[in-house]
Protein backbone atom coordinates (compact mmCIF):
# COMPACT_ATOMS: atom_id res chain seq x y z
CA UNK A 1 0.00 0.00 0.00
CA UNK A 2 2.76 2.61 0.89
CA UNK A 3 4.11 2.38 -3.02
CA UNK A 4 0.07 2.58 -4.23
CA UNK A 5 0.57 5.76 -1.85
CA UNK A 6 3.80 7.26 -3.59
CA UNK A 7 2.31 6.83 -6.57
CA UNK A 8 -1.33 8.34 -5.76
CA UNK A 9 0.98 11.30 -4.98
CA UNK A 10 2.71 11.35 -7.50
CA UNK A 11 0.40 11.43 -9.96
CA UNK A 12 -1.29 14.34 -8.15
CA UNK A 13 2.06 16.87 -7.57
CA UNK A 14 2.40 15.66 -11.47
CA UNK A 15 -1.10 17.21 -12.38
CA UNK A 16 -1.04 19.85 -10.11
CA UNK A 17 2.08 21.46 -10.49
CA UNK A 18 2.02 23.37 -13.78
CA UNK A 19 -1.47 23.93 -13.96
CA UNK A 20 -3.23 26.62 -12.23
CA UNK A 21 -4.48 25.01 -9.86
CA UNK A 22 -1.94 25.00 -6.64
CA UNK A 23 0.23 21.81 -5.71
CA UNK A 24 -0.13 22.90 -2.40
CA UNK A 25 -3.04 22.41 -1.62
CA UNK A 26 -3.80 19.08 -3.19
CA UNK A 27 -0.65 17.87 -1.69
CA UNK A 28 -1.54 18.93 1.95
CA UNK A 29 -4.81 17.11 1.69
CA UNK A 30 -3.65 14.26 -0.09
CA UNK A 31 -1.00 13.83 2.82
CA UNK A 32 -3.93 14.51 5.76
CA UNK A 33 -5.19 10.75 4.19
CA UNK A 34 -2.18 9.37 2.94
CA UNK A 35 0.26 10.27 5.49
CA UNK A 36 2.36 13.41 5.67
CA UNK A 37 5.75 13.12 4.21
CA UNK A 38 8.95 14.90 4.14
CA UNK A 39 10.48 18.19 2.78
CA UNK A 40 12.87 16.03 0.64
CA UNK A 41 10.08 13.27 -0.27
CA UNK A 42 8.28 16.57 -1.43
CA UNK A 43 11.03 18.57 -3.25
CA UNK A 44 12.29 14.92 -5.03
CA UNK A 45 8.54 14.62 -6.45
CA UNK A 46 8.76 18.29 -7.26
CA UNK A 47 11.65 17.98 -8.87
CA UNK A 48 10.37 14.80 -11.29
CA UNK A 49 7.55 17.83 -12.48
CA UNK A 50 10.60 20.32 -13.62
CA UNK A 51 12.04 17.77 -15.26
CA UNK A 52 8.90 16.79 -17.85
CA UNK A 53 8.50 20.08 -18.18
CA UNK A 54 12.34 20.80 -19.76
CA UNK A 55 11.46 17.70 -21.26
CA UNK A 56 8.66 19.23 -23.09
CA UNK A 57 10.21 22.61 -24.01
CA UNK A 58 13.33 21.10 -24.76
CA UNK A 59 13.70 22.28 -28.69
CA UNK A 60 12.10 25.48 -27.74
CA UNK A 61 15.43 25.70 -25.15
CA UNK A 62 18.29 24.18 -27.74
CA UNK A 63 17.20 26.66 -30.47
CA UNK A 64 17.38 29.70 -27.93
CA UNK A 65 21.12 29.18 -27.21
CA UNK A 66 21.68 27.38 -30.85
CA UNK A 67 20.59 30.57 -32.35
CA UNK A 68 22.02 33.31 -29.67
CA UNK A 69 23.22 35.09 -33.07
CA UNK A 70 19.61 36.05 -33.81
CA UNK A 71 18.87 39.55 -31.51
CA UNK A 72 15.21 38.01 -30.92
CA UNK A 73 16.52 35.15 -28.62
CA UNK A 74 19.15 37.36 -26.98
CA UNK A 75 16.21 39.46 -26.12
CA UNK A 76 14.39 36.77 -24.71
CA UNK A 77 16.80 34.65 -23.17
CA UNK A 78 17.70 38.20 -21.35
CA UNK A 79 13.96 38.68 -20.38
CA UNK A 80 13.90 35.68 -18.82
CA UNK A 81 17.47 36.12 -17.17
CA UNK A 82 15.90 39.09 -15.68
CA UNK A 83 12.90 38.05 -14.10
CA UNK A 84 15.05 34.46 -12.53
CA UNK A 85 17.39 36.82 -11.15
CA UNK A 86 14.81 38.92 -10.05
CA UNK A 87 13.24 36.08 -8.11
CA UNK A 88 16.92 34.24 -6.85
CA UNK A 89 17.21 37.90 -5.20
CA UNK A 90 14.43 38.91 -3.92
CA UNK A 91 13.30 35.03 -2.85
CA UNK A 92 16.77 34.64 -0.95
CA UNK A 93 15.78 37.83 0.81
CA UNK A 94 12.45 36.36 1.83
CA UNK A 95 14.05 33.35 2.89
CA UNK A 96 16.34 35.08 5.15
CA UNK A 97 14.13 37.15 7.07
CA UNK A 98 12.37 34.17 7.64
CA UNK A 99 8.96 35.48 5.92
CA UNK A 100 7.16 32.66 5.62
CA UNK A 101 3.14 31.80 6.12
CA UNK A 102 2.45 28.37 7.19
CA UNK A 103 0.88 25.45 4.84
CA UNK A 104 -2.24 25.42 6.87
CA UNK A 105 -5.32 24.29 5.72
CA UNK A 106 -7.56 27.53 5.82
CA UNK A 107 -5.01 30.06 4.84
CA UNK A 108 -4.20 27.66 1.28
CA UNK A 109 -8.37 27.00 0.88
CA UNK A 110 -9.03 31.11 1.22
CA UNK A 111 -5.87 31.45 -1.21
CA UNK A 112 -7.48 29.22 -3.82
CA UNK A 113 -10.51 30.56 -4.20
CA UNK A 114 -9.90 34.09 -4.40
CA UNK A 115 -6.83 33.22 -6.70
CA UNK A 116 -9.82 31.94 -8.87
CA UNK A 117 -11.63 34.80 -9.00
CA UNK A 118 -9.09 36.57 -9.73
CA UNK A 119 -8.48 34.35 -12.48
CA UNK A 120 -11.88 35.02 -14.23
CA UNK A 121 -11.42 39.03 -14.06
CA UNK A 122 -7.66 38.90 -15.12
CA UNK A 123 -8.58 37.23 -17.90
CA UNK A 124 -11.08 39.07 -18.68
CA UNK A 125 -9.14 42.43 -18.57
CA UNK A 126 -6.72 40.65 -20.48
CA UNK A 127 -9.14 39.74 -23.69
CA UNK A 128 -9.43 43.78 -23.88
CA UNK A 129 -5.82 44.04 -24.84
CA UNK A 130 -4.72 43.79 -28.14
CA UNK A 131 -3.27 40.20 -29.12
CA UNK A 132 0.63 40.12 -28.09
CA UNK A 133 2.89 37.74 -27.60
CA UNK A 134 5.87 40.40 -26.64
CA UNK A 135 7.75 39.90 -23.38
CA UNK A 136 8.39 43.43 -22.55
CA UNK A 137 10.98 43.69 -19.40
CA UNK A 138 8.20 45.37 -17.28
CA UNK A 139 6.56 41.51 -17.85
CA UNK A 140 9.81 40.03 -16.86
CA UNK A 141 10.28 41.82 -13.88
CA UNK A 142 6.91 41.28 -13.01
CA UNK A 143 6.87 37.38 -13.54
CA UNK A 144 10.01 37.14 -11.14
CA UNK A 145 7.79 39.06 -8.66
CA UNK A 146 5.03 36.87 -9.13
CA UNK A 147 6.82 33.76 -8.47
CA UNK A 148 8.33 35.33 -5.34
CA UNK A 149 4.90 36.17 -4.07
CA UNK A 150 3.64 32.30 -4.86
CA UNK A 151 6.63 30.78 -2.81
CA UNK A 152 5.55 33.29 -0.10
CA UNK A 153 1.23 32.33 -0.32
CA UNK A 154 0.66 28.53 -0.22
CA UNK A 155 -1.74 28.23 -2.45
CA UNK A 156 -1.35 30.96 -4.86
CA UNK A 157 0.07 28.75 -7.90
CA UNK A 158 3.09 29.76 -9.36
CA UNK A 159 1.63 29.03 -13.15
CA UNK A 160 -1.83 30.98 -12.10
CA UNK A 161 0.58 34.35 -10.82
CA UNK A 162 2.81 34.40 -13.50
CA UNK A 163 0.99 33.49 -15.86
CA UNK A 164 -2.23 36.05 -14.81
CA UNK A 165 0.86 39.14 -14.58
CA UNK A 166 2.12 38.89 -17.89
CA UNK A 167 -1.24 38.41 -19.55
CA UNK A 168 -2.55 41.54 -17.52
CA UNK A 169 1.01 43.32 -18.44
CA UNK A 170 0.61 42.64 -22.39
CA UNK A 171 1.51 39.61 -23.05
CA UNK A 172 -2.41 38.73 -23.65
CA UNK A 173 -1.69 36.15 -26.32
CA UNK A 174 -2.23 33.04 -23.48
CA UNK A 175 0.33 30.43 -25.34
CA UNK A 176 2.76 33.33 -25.18
CA UNK A 177 2.85 33.81 -21.62
CA UNK A 178 1.89 30.64 -20.41
CA UNK A 179 5.54 29.53 -22.40
CA UNK A 180 7.58 32.53 -20.78
CA UNK A 181 5.80 31.64 -17.30
CA UNK A 182 6.93 28.05 -17.59
CA UNK A 183 10.51 28.90 -19.23
CA UNK A 184 11.44 30.77 -16.38
CA UNK A 185 10.04 28.24 -14.17
CA UNK A 186 12.67 25.99 -15.00
CA UNK A 187 15.71 27.75 -14.17
CA UNK A 188 13.76 28.82 -10.53
CA UNK A 189 12.11 25.75 -9.12
CA UNK A 190 15.88 23.52 -10.24
CA UNK A 191 17.35 26.25 -7.86
CA UNK A 192 14.97 25.92 -5.43
CA UNK A 193 15.00 22.78 -5.13
CA UNK A 194 18.53 22.37 -5.08
CA UNK A 195 18.83 24.85 -2.32
CA UNK A 196 16.35 22.90 -0.02
CA UNK A 197 17.66 19.42 -0.97
CA UNK A 198 21.18 21.14 0.15
CA UNK A 199 19.76 22.57 3.38
CA UNK A 200 17.74 19.40 4.32
CA UNK A 201 21.20 16.95 3.54
CA UNK A 202 23.31 19.56 5.29
CA UNK A 203 20.85 19.61 8.29
CA UNK A 204 20.56 15.36 8.50
CA UNK A 205 16.65 15.51 7.39
CA UNK A 206 15.21 11.73 7.53
CA UNK A 207 14.79 10.10 3.91
CA UNK A 208 12.38 7.86 3.36
CA UNK A 209 13.10 5.02 1.22
CA UNK A 210 14.92 5.18 -2.24
CA UNK A 211 12.32 3.11 -3.74
CA UNK A 212 9.33 4.86 -2.32
CA UNK A 213 11.14 8.06 -3.86
CA UNK A 214 12.10 6.79 -7.40
CA UNK A 215 8.11 5.61 -7.55
CA UNK A 216 6.68 9.21 -6.64
CA UNK A 217 9.75 10.19 -9.27
CA UNK A 218 8.71 8.84 -11.79
CA UNK A 219 5.08 8.98 -11.80
CA UNK A 220 5.69 12.38 -11.30
CA UNK A 221 7.99 13.14 -14.22
CA UNK A 222 5.50 11.20 -16.36
CA UNK A 223 2.24 12.98 -15.42
CA UNK A 224 3.78 16.10 -15.28
CA UNK A 225 4.69 15.60 -19.07
CA UNK A 226 1.17 14.66 -20.08
CA UNK A 227 -0.58 17.60 -18.22
CA UNK A 228 2.15 20.08 -19.50
CA UNK A 229 1.49 18.69 -23.11
CA UNK A 230 -2.52 19.23 -22.72
CA UNK A 231 -2.50 22.07 -21.04
CA UNK A 232 -0.33 23.83 -23.97
CA UNK A 233 -2.50 22.92 -26.77
CA UNK A 234 -5.69 23.65 -24.53
CA UNK A 235 -5.23 26.90 -23.82
CA UNK A 236 -4.90 27.57 -27.89
CA UNK A 237 -8.52 27.93 -27.73
CA UNK A 238 -10.20 27.77 -24.14
CA UNK A 239 -9.67 30.05 -21.59
CA UNK A 240 -8.69 29.77 -17.92
CA UNK A 241 -11.77 29.64 -16.84
CA UNK A 242 -12.23 25.44 -15.84
CA UNK A 243 -9.39 26.37 -13.87
CA UNK A 244 -10.79 29.28 -11.94
CA UNK A 245 -14.13 27.67 -11.28
CA UNK A 246 -11.85 24.32 -10.12
CA UNK A 247 -9.99 26.10 -7.72
CA UNK A 248 -12.74 27.60 -5.91
CA UNK A 249 -15.06 25.13 -5.95
CA UNK A 250 -12.04 23.05 -4.73
CA UNK A 251 -11.00 25.84 -2.01
CA UNK A 252 -14.64 26.22 -0.99
CA UNK A 253 -14.72 21.99 0.02
CA UNK A 254 -11.81 22.54 1.98
CA UNK A 255 -12.73 25.29 4.06
CA UNK A 256 -15.83 23.46 4.59
CA UNK A 257 -14.03 20.35 6.18
CA UNK A 258 -12.03 22.58 7.98
CA UNK A 259 -14.45 23.92 9.62
CA UNK A 260 -16.19 20.23 10.32
CA UNK A 261 -12.96 19.81 12.05
CA UNK A 262 -12.34 16.47 9.22
CA UNK A 263 -9.04 18.21 7.96
CA UNK A 264 -6.89 20.52 10.75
Amino acid sequence: MNYLNDVALGLIEGITEFLPISSTGHLLLAEHWLGARSDSYNITIQAGAILAVTVVFWRRIVALFSGLQQPENRDYLGKLTVAFLVTAVLGLTVKKLGFELPTRVVPIAWALVLGGIWMIVAEKFAERLPDSSAITLRVAIAVGLAQVVAGVFPGTSRSAATIFVAMLLGTSNRAAATEFAFLVGIPTMFAASGYEMLKQLRDGAAMESWTSLGVAFAVSTITAFVAVKWLLGYIRTHRFTVFAIYRIIFGGLLLVLAASGMLG
